[in-house]
Parts: C-alpha cells; structure tokens; sequence
C-alpha cells in the first residue's frame, strides 16, 4: 500500500516538517535508515501538552501527546526522504515520557504513537520499542518521541 494514500484515507495531515530548536538535524539518513531527533508535541509552533503526566496530565492526553510526537518525527522522515512511500520498516520507537512520581504507565502513553504508525504502516509499522519515565523534558514537554526507519535504497 502507498502510505502517503493511507494517511489521506485515515484522515491524517502530516505537520509541516519540524524545524530545531537548537543545533541538530530534526532526521538524518544513514545509508538505509533514517534516525529521527527527538519530537515534541510542538503544533504550529506552540506545545500542545506541558507537565507531567501522571500530575498535570492524564495518560489520555499522554497518548494524545505522543500521537503529536510521531507526526512530527514522520514529518521529519517524509522532509528527509521526500516521500512516506519510501519507508520499508518503522524499526524502532524510543519514547520519554514526563512522569510525575510513582507514575507508570509510560508504555500506554507511548502507545500514541506506536498505535498511531500501526494504522499508517501496517506490518511495516511493527516496530521494537522503548517507554520510558523521566524526571523532566525539554520545555516541559510531556512527551518526546524519537524513530529508527528502514526506507529503500
């Protein structure tokens, strides 16, 4: 399936590509795989979600955060890559979540992400993964989500 047509059908409009709030590439490619920088849940240059969830947040607007997150990291490969058409595999999702303490359920916030490329990419969007709690993010953020993406050659 043509992902770019996926995201249509699913009604999904990828963000314009993400631009760095310090000195790094939003994504860079080596050789066959594509490395995303870290993601916030920036939208149209404002965060969408600060705080932590767990205190601030529920894990609702967690998932809703990380959801944000892969948009941005997608924009990011697609800005890179010219095309979502030419991603083979979503290999691998590292997520930071802003955790209030004793909160853990990190990998249901990140779900918002990997739910939201399982819709995308179908098989191609089974990924290994990584949720995890910290103490505090970049501007306060309440989700930060990086990628590892296998595209064709």
């Amino acid at each position: 399936m043509r992902f770019e047509a996926k995201l249509k059908e699913l009604g999904v409009e990828l963000p314009e590509a993400p631009r760095p709030v310090a000195a790094y590439a939003p994504a860079v490619r080596a050789g066959n795989f594509v490395y995303t920088s870290g993601q916030i849940t920036m939208v149209q240059g404002t965060l969408r979600y600060t705080g932590k969830i767990g205190k601030d947040l529920t894990v609702e607007q967690g998932y809703q955060a990380a959801r944000i997150c892969a948009l941005n990291a997608l924009s990011a490969v697609r800005d890179l890559i010219g095309s979502l058409d030419g991603v083979e595999q979503i290999v691998k999702v590292v997520g930071f979540v802003n955790s209030a303490d004793g909160f853990i359920e990190q990998p249901k916030v990140v779900n918002g992400a990997s739910e939201l490329l399982r819709d995308i990419f179908g098989s191609a969007g089974q990924h290994a993964r990584s949720a995890v709690g910290v103490n505090e993010l970049p501007l306060n953020t309440a989700v930060e989500i990086e990628l590892i993406v296998k595209v064709r050659g």
